[in-house]
């Protein structure tokens, strides 16, 4: 017998609200809060599912970094029309560009930092 699993990535951050707020509004998702508000859940359609955790002692990540790989990032997929749109979205809701030169064709990908620091990528769909 297998039992059911799921998962979650979950960010630290100092303020978990906020950044919660971010990712919500970004990828169209709900925000769920249960008996420990210091550990907030984003929800929403296709799959998406991330938590932000408040750490006390968070000091964000430095990317990149030529002494060590890059750890973890979010990759979220978006349509080859609908990447610029997306970057721009991202960058009014509080991103900041980290290397965002147009690659073009299939393998077209963008970095940023969301508001607590925290790298990731949009990416062309496949």
């Amino acid at each position: 017998m297998t039992v059911a699993k799921t998962s979650v990535l979950v960010l630290d951050c100092a303020e978990p609200a906020e950044l919660a707020e971010f990712y919500s509004a970004f990828l169209g998702a709900g925000t769920r809060i249960g008996a420990d508000p210091d550990f907030v859940e984003i929800v929403g359609h296709a799959g998406v599912h991330l938590a932000i955790r408040r750490d006390h002692g968070y000091a964000p990540a430095s990317w990149p970094r030529p002494e060590s790989s890059q750890q973890a990032h979010l990759r979220i997929m978006v349509s080859r029309e609908e990447i610029d749109e997306a970057e721009r979205e991202a960058i009014s809701l509080g991103a900041r560009p980290l290397d965002t030169k147009h690659n073009g064709g299939p393998r077209d990908t963008r970095t940023y930092s969301d508001p607590a620091g925290h790298s990731f990528t949009l990416a062309v769909l496949p």
